[in-house]
């Protein structure tokens, strides 16, 4: 097993990198700010448990596959930006407000399923995900402390943990504005426009942004 001092250096690790501003803060915040503090938290559910998916594609060595077949890459690359096209339209399409206004009262529950859904797949969908474990976590595995397996599935619940700690600071901050926002009827249908220009961003990102 990975002992204390190789957790910790991870940590600081991911820390550094949590915190700074990227697709997936994005993608939290502006879900915060337009539909509140259970929509951030549910889409940040399925972003982390994305990432154990891609810890375990590593660990099995199913990431490999990136880097001896780029036409692989670029696959994955363009079926997660029709994904995120396709949210994209969902939050802004005409009578988009109408539905959400019916809908008010089903269950909450199935709403959050919903965005952890969409968090997941957002997340699984982008191969910088895949290059970014297969670039920081064989750093910190180390092969004599048992199964690799394990360690990377270790590894990916610290990043979580800290993921946690500094993404729901934002989605905390995030849907308080939201909140002061949502006093204001008018505001409303801008703040789900900036949620579609959002997953709209994210998909040119990926189309644009080639692998290095």
């Amino acid at each position: 097993m990975l002992d204390l001092s190789t957790l910790l250096l991870f940590g600081l690790a991911c820390l550094a990198l949590t915190a700074t501003p990227g697709p997936d803060m994005l993608l939290i915040a502006s879900r915060s700010v337009s539909q509140g503090r259970l929509a951030g938290f549910a889409t940040l559910a399925g972003i982390q448990a994305g990432t154990y998916g891609h810890a375990l594609a590593a660990a099995f060595g199913l990431s490999q596959l990136f880097l001896a077949l780029p036409l692989a890459y670029d696959a994955v690359r363009y079926v997660g930006a029709a994904y995120l096209l396709y949210l994209a339209w969902q939050t802004i399409r005409p009578g988009r407000a109408k539905e959400a206004a019916a809908g008010a009262a089903a269950p909450r529950v199935r709403s959050g399923w919903r965005m952890a859904r969409q968090g997941l797949w957002t997340n699984l969908a982008n191969p910088k995900m895949v290059l970014f474990v297969l670039a920081l976590f064989p750093q910190f595995v180390r092969p004599e402390a048992g199964s690799v397996a394990l360690q990377i599935l270790v590894l990916a619940t610290v990043l979580n943990l800290v993921g946690l700690v500094v993404n729901g600071a934002v989605i905390l901050a995030a849907s308080s504005i939201g909140t002061r926002w949502a006093a204001h009827g008018r505001f409303r249908r801008a703040s789900e426009y900036l949620l579609g220009a959002v997953f709209a961003g994210l998909a040119l990102r990926l189309v644009l942004d080639e692998r290095r």
